[in-house]
C-alpha cells in the first residue's frame, strides 16, 4: 500500500492506529483518579505537607508522548518503506525484461544493469517467475527464478550492433514465440531510445500479452559518422537522436593513434558543437601527413559506446602516386610538360614518386599514372596488370603519342578501358567540331558526382573511343554531346582510368580549372583509399585484425573467421560480422557500428505505453528508524514516569531519600542501557566478501565459472552438485554445495577447483580479473575448461567455442600442453583409468606437457613430473552434462543410449573423482607408486 512516497510491507498493521483513542482512555485511567470524601477531621491536617505526592491524572504532554510511542511501533512494524520500488505495479504474473542491448544503450549500462538487478528483486519479493530478453541477440524467453537470472546478470552485456530488423528469421522467431506466451506478462522494456525497424512488432506481440512499460535514458545517443578526407583536412559528422526541442550540445572528439613508441595517445581533440535542435554537427580537423598515417581512431570523449567510434583504414594515409611520362620536361617550357599540372594537382594530398616505371613498381603505390604513354613492354604490361589486379589504380592520359599509336585499335588493351579508334576528334579536323566543347553534368554513378562543372572548361581535342555494348556504362564523364570524356574499367581488386585528353592545357582547358584537382583526387586520393565498390570485393575475404565492443573498447580480433567482400560493404552488423577493422593484402578497410548516410532517430512510443527514465530514487526502508524512535519515546515516558513519581529526586517518605535517589539512578542507566543499540562486533550485509569468504571456506566446496548464459550456468552447478554427491559417496571428501564464482568479484583463491565452460559469446574477463587469475593459477589452482564442442570439432579453433577459448586463454599463464599420457598420475588418482567421457566421447583432454627432460623410472608406469598440479585441463567432452542432477539425484541430461550410456556417464563421474583427488593430493599418488624404488634407493 502507498501513501504518497512511502509504501508499507504490512499494511494491515495499520489498523491498530485505530485503537489509539482507547489506548487514550486508557492511559488517562492510570493511575485512578482520586476518591472525594468530606471528613471533618481532615481541618487537622491543614497546613500539612506530605513530600511523597501522587497527581490525581497523568499529564497531557506524557499521554502524547506514550501515543506517539505507540504510533512509532505500529508504523515500524508495518514496514515503510521510502521510494519503494514498483510498490505501484504489484503484478502477478511473470515479469518479461526486453533490453535493447545494443550499442546505443552501452552508454547507459550500468544503471540499466542495476535496474534490471531490481525489477529481478522485486519479482523474486512477489514470488514471480521472470525472463530477460535481449533483442540484440534475441532467443525464446525462458521463465525462471528471480535468483536464477540474478545470478548470470555479471555476464549480460551489450552488443556492438543494433536490433535485428522484422526480415531477419531470428527476430521472427523472437516474435512468434512471445505471441505464444501465456498471459498476463507485464513487461518492462529497457529501450537505448533509437527508433529501428521491428520495434513496432514486439511491441504488438507483448502488449497482446499483458502491461508495457518503458524505461529509457533521457540522454541523447551521439555517434559518429565514417572519418571523410577533402581538401586536405579530416572531416567528421557527428549525430544524436534530437528532437526540436533538444538544447544546443557540446562534444569534444579526440583523434587517438600511436606515438613514434608505438605507445597510444591521444593525438589530437576538436569541440563538435550541435545546434539547438540539431542533430548532426560537423567539424574538420587539420591533421598533418605524417600524423595521419598514425591514426586509428577518433572517439568522442566520455561516450562509452561502439558508435562515438570512428575507425580508420587507409582512407587516412597520404597516397603515393608514382607520376610517368612519355618524356622528360622540355628546358624553358615547363607549361606544356604533361607531369606539371598533375603535380601541382596531386602535391597537396599525396606523396609524388618520379622514376621509371619498373624501378617504382616494386614500391607498390597506390596509384600510377602514365601521361600520354602509350607503348608498354611486355614485362612492363605483365607487371602492372598484376599490380592493377591487386588493388592499385591505374590512371592513363591520352597526348599525340597515344593518338598516333595502335594501341586499343583492333583489340582492346588489357591496360586500356575501352577500345580506341584510330586519329582523334578535334576543333578544325576531319572529325571536327564547330566550337570547343563543354563538359556534361555528371552522372550519380560516377565517382566525379556532386561536383559543380564550371562553364569556362573546353575540349578541343580528345581521342575517340570504339563504340561498344560496354562503353556507356564505363564512361564516367561525358561532353555535351554524350562523348566520352573518361571511362575506366575495374581489373580484378584495381581499376584503370583513361582521361581522353592530354594532362597538359594543349587539348583542353581542363587541367587549368579547380575541377580538375578535385577529380584527381576523387580518382587518385578519395577512391584509391575510401570504400570499393561492390564489383571489386566480389570473391575476397577479408580477415579481421581489430574489432569493437559495445563500449567502444578495441581488442584484436584473434581467431575471428573472415568476412565476405560484398557481406562486409552492405551486410548488417551481427555475430558473424562485428565492427572493426578487415585486411586484405595490403589493403585495409574498417567497418564502423555507423554507416555515411545513418542518422539517429528518437523513437515515439505509442501514448498507451508509459515511458520514464532510468534516474529513480533510492529504496529506503524507515521500519529500523521508526522502532528506533518507538524505542527512545518509550525510555523518554520511563524517565517522565520517575520524575513525575519523585523517585529522580528521593522524596519518598519513610524511606532514606539517599537510598531512593541512588536506586532511580541505578534504574535510569539500566534503561538508558538496555536502550542503547548493540554494536556488533563485525557489521556484515549479505553477499559481503567476507560472508562469501566464510561460506567458501566452511567447507570444500566445488565452484564454476559465471558465464552470462543462465542455462549453461544452472547445468554447471548442477553438475557440480552431482559430483560432489559422487566424492561424498565413494571417497573421503566431503564436499558442499557448489558455488557460482563471479571472476570480477570473487576470490578464486578460495577454491581449489574450477569449472569453466565455454561459450562464443560470454564477455572477456578485465585486466584485474586477468590477473587474479594467473595467481590462481601459479599457486596451485587448477582449471578445468571445457569447450562443450567435442562432437563437432573436439578442441581447437575449428568451432566457435574453441576459438572463443583461445581468446580467453591468451592473457593466462597456460604452460605447454600436451594430450594427457597413458602413464599420467590423472589416470589412476581413484579409478584407473583410460578414457575421460562425458555427454561426448573421444574428445581429447589436454594437459601440462611434462619436462623434455623427465625422468622414467624403470619399472614404474609414471614419470618423475614436478611437485605441482596441472594447472589446466582442457577437453571438449561437456563434462557437467554427465555430471548433472536434481535435487533429488536424478540425472538431468541423457547420455547415449541404454546400458552403454549409464556405463559412459559412471566414467564420466569417476574422471570427476580422479580429478578433485588430483587436484588435492597432488603428487601423493605419483609418489606412491614410486614406493618401491625410493626404498631400494634407501637400502641402498
Amino acid at each position: 500500500m502507498m501513501i504518497g512516497p512511502i509504501g508499507f510491507a504490512a499494511p494491515w498493521l495499520l489498523i491498530a492506529l485505530a485503537a489509539l483513542p482507547v489506548l487514550w482512555v486508557i492511559l488517562r485511567a492510570v493511575p485512578p483518579a482520586p476518591i472525594r470524601a468530606r471528613f471533618p477531621g481532615v481541618a487537622l491536617l491543614l497546613g500539612l505537607r506530605d513530600d511523597d505526592t501522587v497527581t490525581d491524572r497523568t499529564p497531557w504532554w506524557l499521554l502524547l508522548l506514550r501515543m506517539l510511542a505507540v504510533a512509532a511501533l505500529i508504523l515500524g512494524l508495518a514496514g515503510p518503506v521510502l521510494n519503494p520500488r514498483d510498490a505501484a505495479r504489484p503484478g502477478a504474473g511473470p515479469l518479461l525484461i526486453l533490453l535493447d542491448g545494443s550499442w546505443a544503450a552501452a552508454r547507459d549500462w550500468p544503471r540499466q544493469s542495476e535496474t534490471v538487478d531490481a525489477l529481478l528483486a522485486e519479482a523474486g519479493r512477489q514470488g514471480r517467475t521472470a525472463a530477460v530478453v535481449q533483442l540484440s541477440q534475441p532467443e525464446a524467453p525462458v521463465f525462471r527464478t528471480s535468483e536464477a537470472w540474478r545470478s548470470s546478470l555479471p555476464g549480460l552485456a551489450p552488443r556492438p550492433w543494433a536490433p535485428a530488423g522484422t526480415d531477419a528469421p531470428e527476430m521472427q522467431r523472437l516474435i512468434e514465440a512471445l505471441r505464444d506466451m501465456p498471459a498476463p506478462v507485464d513487461t518492462v522494456w529497457l529501450s537505448d531510445g533509437l527508433a529501428r525497424d521491428g520495434r513496432r512488432e514486439v511491441l504488438a506481440a507483448v502488449q497482446s500479452r499483458g502491461s508495457v512499460r518503458v524505461l529509457e535514458s533521457a540522454r541523447p545517443a551521439l555517434a559518429l559518422r565514417p572519418v571523410g578526407f577533402a581538401d586536405g583536412k579530416v572531416q567528421l559528422t557527428g549525430l544524436r537522436a534530437a528532437t526540436t526541442a533538444l538544447p544546443g550540445q557540446e562534444a569534444i572528439v579526440q583523434v587517438h593513434g600511436r606515438d613514434p613508441a608505438g605507445a597510444m595517445r591521444v593525438l589530437a581533440a576538436q569541440p563538435l558543437t550541435f545546434a539547438e535542435g540539431a542533430d548532426s554537427a560537423t567539424v574538420d580537423i587539420a591533421l598533418p601527413a605524417e600524423l595521419r598515417a598514425r591514426v586509428t581512431h577518433f572517439e568522442i570523449a566520455g561516450q562509452r559506446s561502439a558508435g562515438a567510434v570512428a575507425l580508420t583504414d587507409d582512407s587516412l594515409r597520404r597516397r603515393e602516386v608514382a607520376l610517368i611520362a612519355a618524356s622528360e620536361n622540355r628546358e624553358g617550357l615547363e607549361l606544356l610538360s604533361p607531369l606539371h599540372y598533375l603535380e601541382k594537382a596531386l602535391a597537396p594530398n599525396a606523396e609524388l614518386l618520379r622514376g621509371t616505371l619498373m624501378d617504382l613498381l616494386p614500391a607498390n603505390p597506390d596509384v600510377i599514372v602514365l601521361a600520354d604513354v602509350a607503348t608498354l613492354s611486355e614485362g612492363e604490361t605483365a607487371a602492372l596488370l598484376d599490380w592493377a589486379e591487386g588493388g592499385g589504380t591505374l590512371l592513363r592520359f591520352a597526348g599525340p603519342r597515344l593518338a598516333a599509336s595502335e594501341v586499343g585499335r583492333a583489340a582492346e588493351d588489357p591496360l586500356m578501358p575501352v577500345r580506341l579508334r584510330a586519329g582523334g576528334r578535334n576543333v578544325g579536323g576531319a572529325m571536327s567540331w564547330g566550337e570547343p566543347k563543354t563538359l556534361a553534368p555528371f552522372d550519380s554513378e560516377s565517382p566525379f558526382a556532386g561536383l559543380p562543372v564550371p562553364a569556362d572548361v573546353t575540349i578541343s581535342s580528345q581521342v575517340m573511343a570504339q563504340p561498344d555494348p560496354a562503353l556507356a556504362a564505363r564512361a564516367i564523364a561525358r561532353l555535351s554531346d554524350g562523348t566520352p570524356l573518361v571511362t575506366r574499367k575495374s581489373m580484378g581488386q584495381g581499376q584503370v582510368v583513361l582521361f581522353h585528353v592530354s594532362a597538359n592545357a594543349e587539348w583542353s582547358s581542363l587541367p587549368l580549372s579547380g575541377l580538375f584537382v578535385q577529380m584527381l583526387e576523387r580518382l587518385s586520393v578519395s577512391s584509391a583509399s575510401g570504400q570499393p565498390a561492390a564489383a571489386e570485393v566480389e570473391g575476397t575475404t577479408w580477415q579481421p585484425l581489430r574489432v569493437l565492443d559495445a563500449f567502444g573498447g578495441i581488442s584484436e580480433a584473434g581467431t575471428l573467421p573472415g568476412v565476405a567482400g560484398p557481406t562486409l560493404l552492405d551486410g548488417p552488423l551481427g555475430p558473424d560480422l562485428r565492427p572493426g577493422v578487415y585486411r586484405d593484402g595490403d589493403r585495409t578497410l574498417a567497418r564502423n557500428v555507423i554507416g555515411p548516410q545513418d542518422v539517429l532517430t528518437p523513437v515515439l512510443w505509442p501514448a498507451n505505453v508509459p515511458v520514464s527514465g532510468l534516474d529513480r530514487q533510492e529504496e529506503t526502508p524507515l521500519g529500523g528508524p521508526l522502532l528506533a524512535l518507538a524505542l527512545l519515546l518509550l525510555l523518554a515516558d520511563v524517565v517522565a514516569s520517575l520524575a513525575l513519581s519523585g523517585r529522580m529526586t528521593g522524596r519518598v517518605s519513610g524511606r532514606s531519600s539517599g537510598a531512593v535517589a541512588g536506586r532511580g539512578t541505578v534504574a535510569l542507566l539500566a534503561v538508558l542501557a538496555l536502550g542503547l543499540p548493540a554494536t556488533p562486533l563485525r557489521a556484515q550485509q549479505d553477499g559481503a566478501p567476507d560472508d562469501f569468504a566464510l561460506l567458501a571456506t566452511e567447507e570444500l566446496r566445488l565452484a564454476h565459472v559465471i558465464t552470462g548464459d543462465a542455462q549453461l550456468d544452472e547445468l554447471a552447478h548442477a553438475g557440480l552438485r552431482g559430483l560432489s554427491e559422487t566424492l561424498f559417496f565413494r571417497t573421503s571428501v566431503e564436499p558442499g554445495a557448489p558455488l557460482a564464482v563471479n571472476l570480477e568479484t570473487d576470490d578464486l583463491s578460495l577454491f581449489p577447483f574450477l569449472y569453466w565452460p565455454v561459450t562464443p559469446d560470454q564477455p572477456t574477463p578485465t585486466e584485474e580479473a586477468y590477473a587474479r587469475l594467473n595467481r590462481y593459477l601459479r599457486t596451485g589452482g587448477m582449471i578445468l575448461f571445457d569447450t562443450r564442442d567435442a562432437d563437432v570439432a573436439g578442441y581447437g579453433a575449428a568451432s566457435p567455442n574453441g576459438r572463443k577459448l583461445q581468446s580467453l586463454a591468451a592473457p593466462l599463464d597456460i604452460p605447454a600442453l600436451e594430450p594427457v599420457p597413458r602413464d599420467h598420475v590423472l589416470t589412476r588418482t581413484f579409478y584407473l583409468l583410460q578414457d575421460f567421457p562425458g555427454r561426448h566421447t573421444g574428445g581429447q583432454l589436454w594437459v601440462e606437457a611434462a619436462p623434455p627432460d623427465a625422468e622414467l623410472i624403470e619399472g614404474m608406469p609414471f614419470r618423475n613430473l614436478n611437485d605441482n598440479v596441472t594447472p589446466v585441463v582442457i577437453g571438449g567432452n561437456d563434462w557437467a552434462s554427465a555430471w548433472a542432477q536434481d535435487a533429488r539425484g536424478n540425472p538431468m541430461v541423457p547420455v547415449g543410449r541404454g546400458f552403454s550410456g549409464e556405463r559412459q556417464r559412471e566414467i564420466a563421474f569417476r574422471f570427476g573423482v580422479n580429478l578433485v583427488m588430483h587436484v588435492l593430493t597432488g603428487n601423493y599418488k605419483s609418489d606412491q607408486v614410486h614406493v618401491p624404488a625410493l626404498l631400494d634407493r634407501l637400502g641402498q
